[in-house]
């Protein structure tokens, strides 16, 4: 299953589910990134941490360790 990790720049994501422990979930979610939200991949860092992402309109900063959590469908 694929993460937000795995995104491109400019590619698609739908968020399929969260795998990880509840209190990161629940600060992952307060962001706006609950199932079915659609992600968008903007930037990611030079050296690689952290990734850029657009949630509902709202460019979000998360670091990859975080992102790894994220599984996703990916969308064309």
């Amino acid at each position: 299953m694929k993460s937000v990790n795995d995104l491109k720049p400019g590619q698609l994501g739908i968020v399929d589910k969260i795998i990880c422990e509840k209190s990161l979930r629940r600060r992952i979610a307060d962001m706006g990134i609950i199932p079915g939200a659609l992600i968008i991949m903007k930037r990611i860092a030079p050296f690689g941490d952290p990734i850029q992402i657009n949630v509902q309109g709202s460019d979000i900063s998360i670091r990859k360790s975080e992102a790894e959590n994220i599984k996703i469908k990916e969308r064309k």
